[in-house]
C-alpha cells in the first residue's frame, strides 16, 4: 500500500474514534440501565462536576456529547433556573427533548421553555440568547426523525414514559 494510502487509513481511523464514555453511553444496553437505576447517579455527578468546574464541565462534556445550559426564568418563581441539556444541531437551531430520562412526567426546564419566548443558551464558552419555539405536528415529526438518527437511545426512553410524548424545542439564536 503506497505511503500516502496508510496516512489516509490511519488518519480516518483516528478520525472516527468516539471518545470511551461517549461510546458506553451510546451502547442501548448501558443506556438502558442509565435510564432504570443510573438516573440518579449521573444527575449527582452532574451537579458535584458542574459545582466544581464553575459550570465549566458536566457529565455530557465528559463524554463529549452535545449539549448547553439554559437559563430562563422559572414560570412560576420568575427566578432564573439553569439546566444543563443534550442537543440535537438542526440548521441553524438547536433542537432540545424532554425526555425527562424516561419518566412520566415532562421535565421542569420543559415547562420553563414552553411558558417563555427566550432562553440564554451557554455552549462551550459561547453565550448567547436564543428564540424558544415548542414543535408541534409534522415540525415536531421532522426533527424527532433527525433527533433519533443522532441519538437513537431517545427511542428507549420515549418507550419507558407511560405514552407521554416528549416535548420538542426549538432553539434559535436571535440576531
Amino acid at each position: 500500500m503506497p505511503k500516502s494510502s496508510v496516512a489516509k487509513v490511519i488518519s480516518s481511523e483516528y478520525s472516527e474514534r468516539v471518545n470511551p464514555l461517549q461510546r458506553v453511553a451510546r451502547n442501548p444496553t448501558v443506556y438502558r440501565w442509565l435510564v432504570l437505576r443510573g438516573r440518579a447517579t449521573a444527575e449527582s455527578l452532574e451537579s458535584l462536576l458542574r459545582f466544581l468546574s464553575g459550570g465549566r464541565v458536566g457529565v455530557l462534556d465528559l463524554a463529549d456529547l452535545p449539549n448547553v445550559q439554559i437559563t430562563t426564568s422559572g414560570r412560576k418563581t420568575g427566578l432564573a433556573r439553569t439546566a444543563t441539556v443534550q442537543y440535537v444541531a438542526d440548521g441553524d437551531g438547536l433542537v432540545l427533548v424532554g425526555s425527562n430520562w424516561g419518566r412520566e412526567h415532562h421535565p421542569s426546564w420543559s415547562a420553563n421553555l414552553k411558558a417563555t419566548e427566550r432562553v440564554i443558551v451557554r455552549r462551550r464558552g459561547e453565550r448567547f440568547v436564543a428564540k424558544v419555539r415548542l414543535l408541534t405536528g409534522e415540525e415536531r415529526d421532522k426533527a424527532w426523525a433527525t433527533v433519533l438518527a443522532h441519538w437513537p437511545n431517545y427511542q428507549i426512553a420515549q418507550a419507558r414514559a407511560g405514552g407521554r410524548l416528549f416535548r420538542l424545542f426549538l432553539l434559535t439564536p436571535t440576531g
